[in-house]
């Protein structure tokens, strides 16, 4: 299950990339928002974070104009690796090295073509399991 999230600058792009996992099989909760009314993107960033933190979903996608906010509140949460992502290279080395669970994109910064490419990237890879990664996230865990 992946819990996905937007503010009303990310808020298209879900809708995307909504349509894209269900295209790929994959299931997935919404936790807003749900139109491009104003919203404060901290809110949707710590019920996403919660979700992935209390093991409701194995990982999430938050979107907002930049990704930047979303990144910076979900992190906020135990347990949470939210990691901003522009390229599809920096989603899969966040995933195998970092163990990210949580990707954040900016709708404002990705066109939708690229922000797919980036999902797929995210979801498709898994943790490496070289110990030295194990390792450092276990170090970013305990700080």
């Amino acid at each position: 299950m992946i819990a996905i999230g937007s503010d009303h600058g990310g808020y298209e792009l879900k809708q995307e990339v909504m349509k894209h996992l269900e295209a790929r099989g994959f299931e997935f909760k919404d936790y807003g928002c749900y139109d491009r009314k104003s919203c404060d993107y901290p809110e949707i960033a710590h019920m996403v974070a919660h979700a992935v933190a209390d093991g409701h979903c194995e990982r999430g996608i938050l979107i907002c104009g930049t990704g930047i906010g979303m990144s910076m509140a979900a992190n906020k949460v135990p347990g949470i690796r939210a990691a901003l992502c522009g390229d599809c290279f920096s989603a899969r080395m966040t995933r195998e090295h970092n163990d990210a669970n949580i990707l954040c994109m900016g709708e404002r910064v990705v066109g939708p073509g690229l922000a797919l490419m980036i999902v797929d990237a995210f979801l498709d890879t898994e943790h490496s399991e070289d110990e030295r990664h194990h390792r450092r996230v276990s170090k970013i865990e305990q700080i």
